[in-house]
């Protein structure tokens, strides 16, 4: 007599949820602590972050701020077409959110390769040469935007991953999870960005 062993997936899908929830608290924890930072040594070099935030491009921010924003729509919107089952829609709003991505990187890209041009960027001999506060403020811009970035890329990674799994048909209405907590994740990119766009690019 042949043995057959039935293997049942375990899902806890409220156990998911909390954890991306517990997840996006530490972060916000993180970004929270950087935003303090920033503000203790802006009141106290607040003419030296000025000059220093009048040599960011603003239209450059702006425009990374509507991209942002305009891919938090597309992931709800992929959540909401998952959950209707509709999955050819659900995979052309998670390709834009990723297209979406990847174009603020590459304005990013941009932001960046045109300070290191003018040898703007940390260790540089002209960095050396500004006030302290100026130097201050440029060494917050790179990490904070880079750890920004970072985030985006992970994110980029995670809705890759949930496209190819909408597309093998293993996420579905009925267990989208996985969907609902990248959506998530997404939304607290945009969030940080919200707060970052102003502290840098027009308090100043």
């Amino acid at each position: 007599m042949e043995n057959k062993i039935s293997h049942t997936e375990h899902r806890d899908d409220t156990a998911s949820k909390m954890g991306m929830w517990l997840f996006i608290f530490t972060e916000l924890l993180l970004f929270g602590g950087l935003f303090i930072v920033y503000a203790v040594y802006r009141s106290k070099y607040s003419e030296d972050f000025h000059v220093a935030a009048n040599q960011l491009n603003t239209f450059v921010g702006t425009i990374n701020t509507i991209i942002l924003l305009v891919s938090s729509m597309t992931v709800a919107m992929s959540v909401t077409a998952l959950r209707t089952g509709n999955k050819s829609l659900t995979l052309k709003l998670l390709a834009t959110t990723i297209f979406f991505a990847f174009l603020f990187l590459v304005n990013k890209y941009f932001e960046w390769g045109l300070k290191i041009d003018h040898h703007l960027y940390p260790g540089s001999e002209l960095m050396l040469t500004l006030k302290r506060g100026e130097l201050l403020f440029f060494g917050l811009y790179y990490f904070m935007t880079g750890l920004h970035a970072l985030h985006i890329i992970v994110g980029m990674i995670l809705l890759i991953v949930i496209y190819r799994k909408v597309q093998n048909g293993r996420l579905t209405k009925d267990d989208n999870a996985l969907l609902e907590n990248g959506g998530l994740y997404w939304h607290l990119v945009d969030l940080i960005w919200i707060f970052l766009f102003p502290l840098l690019y027009l308090i100043s």
